[in-house]
């Protein structure tokens, strides 16, 4: 029996929605084979779905102006610069620590509001303004630590992000996925989310369409500036403490999971939870090979080579969007083809308008 063009197109289709969520579930079961004692553990996975949360929010701070077309190379250095504000300030200078967390929410608004208005208004390359933005940031968090490590934040803080639980998970798993949820209707269901998407797709068109395009990417590195900065406070909440260097290696797993994230869920287009998705397939492979006793320096490895693929994998998949969406518009435009050759056979009407055009 042969299968029609229709079914393998919709084969083909839920293969490329959730090809990544196959691999990770046979992941899952490869290691659960090979380690049955540690890994298919419950204390193993509440751990695994927990610890992810600050990566989660940097991957989700980087959707949001990579929506627009944008880079930002900064979104681990604001988490780390962030996350020491808020130590040095609770544990140093005695601010009450909810206090502290909103100066650090602000310091990343800060930083997004300064990557916006330089990308902008200089009409210089993201990359290079995050990069060299970034690279600040790294610094200043030494400056304000001393280059030491800060300890002794609230216990209050800690409650809220890793002692208390919500249906036997930590609660900073579920402000995860409560920023995933916020950052999905955001895009899907407000009208901001599909001009941010407009504008991401081709500046030129939004901008002749009306829409306020400067502004909308200032927004954009605003958003994620200011996600990031949330994502200092819930990073220094889950130890306690902050290391003036740690957050900084969260942005190449971050880049990895968010381009793998755009080949799964809704192919072709980088959104939320096939970025939470990717975060999970990731860290899995990290924790089974962890638990295989391999060496340390296979997590470089893995992260390098899985932003390579996913990077590849998202460049196919928006090819092959491409090409579908064209060979869906030539019907439509060989029918409409036929249609003027039908109501006017000898090409008059089509001379005559050129005519009138200029010949245009």
């Amino acid at each position: 029996m042969t299968v029609s063009r229709k079914q393998r197109r919709h084969g083909d289709g839920f293969v490329q929605r959730f090809g990544v969520v196959i691999v990770w579930a046979i992941v899952i079961v490869t290691f659960s084979i090979a380690r049955p004692d540690t890994f298919p553990t419950t204390s193993n996975f509440s751990t695994l779905l927990a610890s992810q949360a600050p990566l989660g929010i940097v991957a989700l701070a980087l959707v949001i102006p990579m929506t627009g077309g944008d880079y930002d190379l900064s979104v681990a250095s604001t988490l780390n610069l962030t996350s020491m504000v808020v130590a040095v300030l609770n544990a140093q200078h005695h601010m009450p620590i909810g206090e502290a967390a909103v100066v650090g929410v602000l310091v990343g608004a800060v930083v997004g509001v300064v990557n916006g208005v330089i990308c902008v208004f200089g009409r210089i390359d993201p990359f290079i303004v995050t990069l060299g933005v970034g690279t600040f940031l790294d610094g200043l968090t030494l400056w304000v630590s001393k280059s030491a490590p800060v300890s002794g934040v609230s216990q209050s803080l800690v409650n809220v992000v890793v002692v208390d639980r919500f249906l036997g998970l930590s609660v900073e798993f579920w402000y995860l996925i409560v920023a995933a949820a916020l950052l999905w209707y955001f895009f899907d269901f407000t009208p901001a989310g599909r001009r941010l998407l407009v504008v991401g797709r081709g500046r030129e068109v939004a901008r002749l369409s009306g829409l306020r395009v400067d502004r909308i990417r200032i927004l954009a590195f605003v958003a994620a500036g200011t996600l990031a900065g949330l994502g200092g406070v819930v990073y220094v909440g889950t130890s306690g403490s902050a290391d003036p260097s740690a957050g900084t290696s969260l942005l190449l797993p971050a880049f990895a999971a968010v381009f793998l994230g755009a080949t799964t869920l809704a192919p072709g287009r980088f959104n939320p939870w096939g970025t939470m998705v990717a975060v999970y397939f990731l860290t899995t492979g990290i924790n089974g090979l962890a638990q295989l006793g391999v060496s340390t320096f296979v997590q470089q490895l893995f992260y390098g080579g899985a932003l390579v693929i996913a990077v590849l994998l998202s460049s196919l998949v928006a090819r092959a969007n491409g090409r579908r969406l064209r060979r869906a518009a030539a019907p439509i435009e060989e029918t409409s083809k036929e249609k003027d050759d039908h109501e006017d056979p000898d090409g008059r009407g089509r001379r005559d308008r050129s005519h009138a055009s200029g010949g245009l």
